[in-house]
């Protein structure tokens, strides 16, 4: 935006701008922290659970942001901020009665400006990792700009458009959701040309209730595409079948899918895309992240890239990264989230990764599954069951719902109440060569127990 003038932000965002001090150039960025509001920024003063961010908007034009977007009710103080600064370049004041829906509008109209393939990415497990594939095969070939963590939302989404440069041809954005009507109030913002659904599964049942809808809620990114646009789904997931157009391209990726996995040895797979063999070299050894680079693979073919080369995968933290300790432990870090489908996923790379490193003992911290309803204890003695099956030797549960875990796990298991106790006790237990995993809900913060690896002490 840092082309727009101040009117043509204004229009934009469908607000009335109060103040506009001799500036021609336009904001780099979007933020809604007053202590990011530097140069080149553009505060929105949000209305939050638990402050008015529309009250910060005159501190914001004193840190030097490129100008401010509140509520009227706010604008009159930062106007008058603007007027009385003694900066050399004071603040634009933009004023209008929903700072979110600006915010929005403001999103929409920047993307449309870009002129960019977007590429949304949804699922009940798996997306995070299949931005971060999509950035790595794309970014060879093509201007690719991927959102960052947590930004997500209806909040995080429009944010992220808005801090694309200039010159973006492709624009990569992770979609979340807990109800219906979520994503496609994220679709209608970002107007993506392609949308991967990665995978369905028991995820948010406690608002859903059934499998069925969390597919229909996010097959509402199928439905938000325009005609002509592409669809990219998992072969074979019938609860998808009902929510596909035939005025649309589907692509389907996985085993019996059109893009498919023909051979891999070692970091070297041959991929099946679409009829055409192409060989790429990874660095990772994840079933689930192998599986989730066919949906990159297929998403970027449809933008006319095919992938090449070295693939080279920079995973978010908190999503499988590897810590090697000083202490020989290896820990998976995979505290971020956790949800039935990918606490399996992440079990049976602890396996794999075993059997590969050759080490000591196979060990899991796992923390409650949250949203998951009225069969959260079934789902939890399921896991229980899985991590015996793939020889997980030590078991460590956290919190109330995730002790329901030992009930069918026969070995070793310790359970604590939550993420601070299992941050002492974890360390303790630990031997060198031990490979730990760590996983469970955001809201369980086991990244308490990766720090407490990170920084110290082992058996």
């Amino acid at each position: 935006m840092r082309s727009w003038s101040p009117e043509r932000v204004a229009h934009a965002a469908g607000a009335r701008l109060i103040s506009s001090p001799s500036r021609s150039n336009g904001p780099e960025r979007a933020v809604i922290d007053s202590r990011e509001a530097g140069p080149g920024a553009l505060f929105v003063g949000l209305q939050g659970r638990n402050a008015d961010g529309g009250a910060f908007a005159a501190q914001a034009l004193d840190a030097g942001a490129w100008g401010v977007l509140t509520e009227f009710a706010r604008a009159d103080d930062a106007g008058r901020v603007a007027a009385t600064t003694s900066r050399a370049s004071p603040g634009v004041v933009l004023a209008t009665e929903d700072p979110l829906k600006a915010l929005h509008r403001l999103a929409q109209a920047w993307r449309r400006e870009l002129q960019a393939h977007v590429i949304g990415v949804t699922g009940s497990t798996g997306k995070t990792s299949t931005k971060d594939l999509l950035l790595a095969v794309l970014a060879p070939h093509r201007q690719t700009v991927a959102s960052r963590a947590n930004f997500n939302t209806e909040i995080g989404v429009p944010l992220e458009i808005l801090a694309a440069p200039a010159g973006t041809q492709v624009l990569v954005l992770e979609m979340a959701m807990r109800g219906q009507g979520q994503i496609r109030e994220l679709v209608r913002i970002a107007e993506p040309d392609v949308g991967v659904i990665v995978s369905v599964g028991p995820v948010h049942l406690e608002l859903l209730v059934t499998v069925e809808a969390v597919a229909a809620a996010k097959a509402e990114l199928i439905a938000g595409l325009p005609a002509g646009g592409t669809a990219i789904v998992p072969a074979g997931e019938k609860l998808l079948e009902p929510h596909l157009r035939n005025d649309l391209r589907t692509i389907t990726f996985g085993d019996g899918g059109e893009v498919r996995l023909l051979a891999a040895e070692g970091d070297r797979l041959e991929i099946d895309l679409a009829g055409q063999p192409i060989v790429l070299d990874v660095s990772f050894q994840q079933a689930h992240l192998r599986r989730n680079l066919l949906a990159a693979v297929a998403a970027a073919h449809a933008i006319g890239v095919t992938p090449s080369g070295r693939v080279e995968l920079a995973l978010t933290p908190g999503r499988g990264e590897r810590l090697g300790l000083a202490s020989g432990v290896t820990v998976i870090d995979d505290c971020y989230n956790a949800n039935p489908m990918s606490m399996r996923a992440a079990l049976e790379d602890l396996a794999a990764t075993a059997e590969r490193g050759r080490h000591r003992r196979r060990v899991a911290v796992l923390g409650d599954m949250l949203e998951l309803g009225e069969t959260e204890q079934e789902f939890h003695a399921e896991i229980g069951e899985h991590a015996g099956a793939v020889g997980v030797d030590l078991l460590v549960t956290v919190g109330p719902r995730a002790a329901a875990m030992s009930e069918r796990f026969a070995g070793s298991v310790r359970s604590v109440s939550d993420a601070t106790e299992a941050a002492a006790l974890v360390p303790a237990l630990l031997h060198p060569g031990d490979l730990v995993l760590v996983k469970g809900s955001r809201g369980v913060g086991l990244e308490l127990v990766c720090r407490a690896l990170r920084n110290g002490a082992s058996g």
